[in-house]
């Protein structure tokens, strides 16, 4: 044990980890006065969190169901907290070490750092590694944007990666146990996109790990091996059965799901389809062409929008239009400059030149099947980041491959690509490091490096016209805008063309600078292999070119600019005037259409009310479909909001401001209907609603047809049923009715395994869905007490399985130290 933790072997990783904690403090400096970080899925995940987290704080218990999203919908998908998930503990902790947003990179440099030194790198290229992958380009990207939950996935990956390199290379248990801890924090940053595509990552990496044991008879070996990581996936999955039960039972019921209507979206589903309509999921698809962004940042023109200087050609051109300086300055920190294939971008996915370049020279000097894997699984991570620009593959795996229809936005494995590019760069340094290559071996494949690196940047450097048109599908309405603007023709076509020579521009000038950092780097490599300058020099050096060159382009998207105070921050959701004036009502339980603002794009109207809309990445494909077909179309039936019991509008008024308007026509929490119309499926359903008059008929699927046989309904004018108690997860009415009656609630239907247990004057009862997306009951003659209580399974046996795994998790760790203390002594 004294030999394990000897001060010997800790203090250079102490000072390599004080480095990164310098590092990304330096980064993120205005976290040190106090400042947070402006980020807008963030401000949308405390709006969306707000009803959950304020019933917390009043009564101790996470509600598992809010009203305050999309009509309602699992609040285990927006906020909550696993008490038995010792993983989730731990993470919980890790991203208290810092403050946000220093402590997510802060995560990703210990993370690489570990991975690099498990290869053998040492302390000197595993920090440089480190800090290649904690500060590359699409993380601070990410981060500006908000997307905290991505980036800790891609964080904790080289550490999953590092645990089965270590299983197969050095020792299993202790492999397995470092498996365990960072698998199990992979899966608590809750993105399961990022995890699945490193999750085929992983089992290539296991199969070519495997070949050699099994061609040289290591079969004990390997059986061990494969074992513990096998129970370290286990157990790490396991101390998360409650999140994952969750996601798993909710994904059935979202967009993600089977389709039940035969048209969704304007175009025709199939009888089989399960998972996103293909065109959404690949959406987001990056151009062939923009792989380049790899090497060059602005290749593209980096984020829609963006800013231009004031010596660029546009300025000259607005001002020589004679708009003042001012005007002109305006215009032009906002424009249109990305022109890829994607809708929208915040940032371009950068590897840094230098890594590029050594990530070129490691493919020709690094041998085994480390760099075989990290290749290979490039490629195909590129592929996949291509979407529909390469669909002869890609829509095969879409159609085929497990999962893969479940998730959009696929470019987003460009994360691992980057860090798969970093670890193929440590790897070629290493094995010069090691003097596994003399110069006259190296020369050849460094040249044809320098050559791919360094020529492709000077040729755009100087001649970027010649292969790329830099002009965007929109440029044409652009263009109409502007000469609508100046009411001259000629004049919109000209600021495009100048935004077309200010893209070119740009890659010209960042061309230029990748060929300097290649060029430096080349530099430094040849005097080292050649023995003019000593490690001792080299490395310093390298990792100073690599901060300067990851920070100048971090710095474009992610900097001091984007922090904000502490009240600041708290006046991004204080409430409008006419929030306060839907606040005195004194109902608790009502719905608020926000059309002030993007309906189905902001949370902003859940942290104060019982919203129609909301902001989340997978919706409940019932209530979607209801937008669509019913709430969104034109001379949209008018019932459809009264059933949803839709109290008030946020609109705009002639002076920009928000304003409510009320809907007095709202029907309330319940009513019993007058007569129930069944009809054979979803489609049925939607065409019924066309025209249904919901206060008197309920329409339901022949699904739920024998639940209602024997009822004739003879409605009474003195029939009432009202809400007496509410709580998100919970809510009570009293109901008084001369005869047998079906009653509507304005409240959203969701019963995967039958999580709403519903009992009438303490008895179950079976809870109907009535109008598409509400719920339904039948409930007897006189008066009675009806309750609906939100009781997942999944949260009663998950919570049970997450205690028991994490022991499990305890022990692994525990007993690898255990081991390797004994074995070190």
């Amino acid at each position: 044990m004294k030999n394990l933790f000897s001060w010997q072997r800790i203090w250079p990783h102490l000072v390599a980890v004080v480095g990164f904690i310098f590092l990304s403090l330096m980064y993120a400096f205005p976290v040190l006065e106090g400042k947070k970080l402006n980020q807008h899925d963030d401000v949308q995940a405390k709006a969306a969190a707000h009803e959950i987290v304020t019933y917390h704080e009043k009564t101790g218990e996470w509600s598992n169901w809010t009203n305050s999203m999309f009509g309602g919908m699992p609040a285990y998908m927006i906020a909550g907290d696993y008490p038995t998930s010792i993983s989730t503990k731990m993470g919980q902790v890790i991203n208290k070490i810092l403050p946000a947003p220093a402590n997510y990179l802060l995560i990703g440099c210990v993370s690489a750092y570990i991975l690099f030194l498990v290869v053998g790198a040492g302390t000197w290229l595993s920090a440089l590694g480190a800090i290649a992958f904690g500060f590359a380009a699409w993380n601070l990207v990410s981060l500006e944007a908000g997307h905290v939950s991505k980036i800790l996935a891609i964080n904790y990956a080289p550490g999953v990666i590092a645990g089965v390199i270590l299983a197969f290379r050095r020792n299993w248990l202790a492999g397995a146990a470092v498996t365990a801890i960072f698998l199990s924090l992979e899966l608590y940053s809750n993105h399961v996109q990022i995890t699945y595509y490193l999750g085929v990552g992983i089992v290539i990496l296991v199969i070519l790990e495997s070949l050699p044991l099994i061609r040289e008879g290591k079969i004990k070996q390997l059986s061990f091996v494969i074992i513990g990581l096998a129970f370290a996936a286990a157990v790490s999955v396991g101390t998360h059965t409650t999140r994952l039960w969750n996601g798993y039972d909710y994904s059935k019921e979202t967009i993600r799901g089977k389709p039940e209507l035969s048209v969704s979206n304007g175009a025709k589903t199939e009888a089989n389809q399960d998972g996103l309509d293909k065109e959404y999921a690949f959406s987001y698809s990056y151009g062939l062409g923009e792989t380049l962004t790899l090497l060059i940042p602005n290749a593209y023109g980096g984020s829609t929008p963006a800013a231009l200087s004031n010596t660029s050609e546009t300025y000259k051109t607005l001002t020589n239009r004679g708009l003042d300086a001012a005007t002109a300055q305006s215009v032009v920190q906002s424009l249109p400059l990305y022109w890829g294939d994607q809708p929208i971008v915040s940032g371009p996915v950068y590897a840094g030149a230098i890594i590029f370049f050594l990530f070129i020279l490691g493919l020709f000097i690094v041998k085994g099947p480390l760099k075989n894997w990290a290749a290979g699984a490039i490629v195909l991570y590129v592929i996949w980041a291509w979407g529909k620009n390469f669909s002869a593959l890609n829509y095969l795996f879409f159609d085929y491959f497990p999962m893969f229809n479940k998730f959009r936005a696929v470019t987003m494995v460009l994360a691992l690509v980057q860090l798969l590019m970093v670890f193929v760069a440590i790897l070629a340094l290493k094995t010069l490091a090691q003097k596994k290559i003399s110069w006259k071996e190296l020369q050849r494949p460094f040249l044809i490096s320098l050559g791919i690196t360094g020529g492709i940047s000077l040729i755009l450097a100087l001649m970027p016209t010649l292969f790329f048109s830099f002009q965007a599908a929109s440029d044409q309405q652009l263009a109409e805008n502007f000469s609508q603007q100046a009411n001259d023709k000629a004049f919109g076509q000209q600021i495009v063309n100048a935004i077309v020579q200010d893209r070119a521009g740009l890659m010209r000038s960042d061309a230029f600078r990748t060929l300097f950092f290649v060029l430096a780097t080349a530099a430094l490599i040849w005097m080292w292999v050649k023995d003019k300058i000593k490690p001792a020099i080299l490395y310093p050096v390298l990792i100073l070119l690599m901060i300067i060159d990851m920070f100048g382009i971090d710095k474009r998207y992610l900097n001091n600019a984007d922090f904000i105070s502490k009240s600041a921050s708290q006046a991004a959701l204080a409430p409008s005037a006419a929030d306060e004036k839907i606040m005195a009502d004194p109902d608790p339980d009502y719905r608020v259409l926000d059309v002030s603002r993007s309906t189905f794009n902001s949370a902003d109207a859940s942290y104060y009310h019982k919203s129609l809309g909301g902001y989340h990445g997978a919706k409940l494909r019932r209530y979607q479909e209801l937008f669509e077909h019913q709430i969104a179309k034109q001379n949209a039936n008018p019932g459809i909001l009264n059933m949803l019991n839709t109290k008030y509008i946020l609109t705009v008024d002639q002076q920009g401001q928000q304003a409510v308007q009320p809907n007095p026509d709202a029907f309330g929490h319940a009513w019993f209907v007058k007569e129930y119309k069944i009809v054979p499926n979803a489609d049925g359903e939607m065409a019924a609603l066309d025209s249904l008059k919901p206060k008197e008929t309920a329409v339901l699927d022949q699904r739920f047809a024998n639940q209602l046989k024997g009822l004739t309904l003879q409605a009474d004018s003195t029939d009432k049923i009202s809400l007496i108690t509410y709580k998100p997860n919970e809510l009570i009415y009293e109901s008084n009715a001369k005869n047998e009656g079906l009653a509507v609630f304005s409240e959203i239907y969701y019963n995967v395994r039958d999580e709403w247990k519903v009992t009438i004057d303490g008895k179950p009862a079976d809870m109907l869905r009535a109008n598409y997306v509400l719920r339904a009951l039948r409930i007897p003659a006189g008066k009675h007490t009806i309750k609906f209580r939100f009781e997942p399974v999944s949260i009663a046996v998950g919570s049970k399985i997450d205690l028991i795994s994490s022991l499990f998790l305890i022990a692994l760790i525990v007993g690898a130290v255990v081991v390797e203390a004994r074995r070190k002594s």
